[in-house]
């Protein structure tokens, strides 16, 4: 039976949540952060989930408008302090990818000690993807590869990724759309692949209990027979 070992979400949907409720789109992005938290700790407390890793903002995000990104921003950076004593509770490790050098160096010291202060945890990693985009880091991943003088294949490349995170097991975008969106694309090769109408706000633990018993119900033949 397959296991649910990395689980990737691609949180999609809180300014639509937020518009059909007549809110600003704020307040989705307020109400997805609480859903982190619950998702987060349903993965926690399942013995078979490793690595929980949640595209939170991509390279591709800077193009919205200006006070949506300083909203978004300063969310984080609250969200990491106000969450810390959650990390620590349910013993879970804090880990970024994504090139963080163009965030402030207020946000940039608060990751940094988020990470250090969860870094002996080891019931789940949670991973946030911050302005992240799968092919900004392979191509960053090519650059420390060509540095180091090594000669590169498939097992030993992941070591110049922002983080060691192995393949993705199974990949689920909420809000209805039906696309990556540069995404860990070296990652989810082989991942099996779910796309839910609901959006983030509204996602569930018992939802995502429901993907992952289809999950184990698929044939995973990773090219085989």
């Amino acid at each position: 039976m397959n296991r649910a070992r990395h689980i990737a979400i691609i949180m999609d949907g809180n300014g639509r949540w937020a518009q059909n409720r007549g809110l600003k789109r704020i307040k989705g992005h307020e109400k997805g952060a609480e859903v982190v938290r619950e998702i987060t700790t349903y993965c926690a407390n399942n013995p078979e989930i490793e690595i929980l890793t949640l595209y939170a903002f991509s390279t591709e995000n800077w193009k919205r408008p200006r006070m949506e990104v300083e909203f978004l921003m300063k969310l984080l950076d609250n969200w990491l302090q106000k969450e810390l004593p959650t990390y620590q509770k349910e013993n879970v490790r804090f880990e970024v990818i994504g090139d963080i050098s163009k965030f402030s160096p207020k946000l940039q010291e608060r990751i940094a000690r988020t990470k250090e202060l969860t870094k002996n945890n080891t019931k789940l990693i949670q991973v946030l993807a911050l302005n992240y985009g799968g092919r900004d880091e392979i191509i960053r991943a090519c650059k420390k590869a060509c540095a180091s003088g090594k000669e590169i294949d498939e097992k030993n490349f992941e070591e110049f990724f922002d983080a060691k995170l192995g393949d993705v097991d199974m990949l689920i975008r909420t809000g209805g759309e039906k696309r990556i969106s540069n995404f860990l694309l070296w990652r989810i090769a082989y991942a099996e692949l779910f796309f839910t109408d609901t959006y983030w706000p509204d996602f569930t633990p018992q939802e995502l209990d429901l993907l992952i018993a289809e999950f184990k119900q698929r044939n995973r033949r990773f090219g085989g027979i």
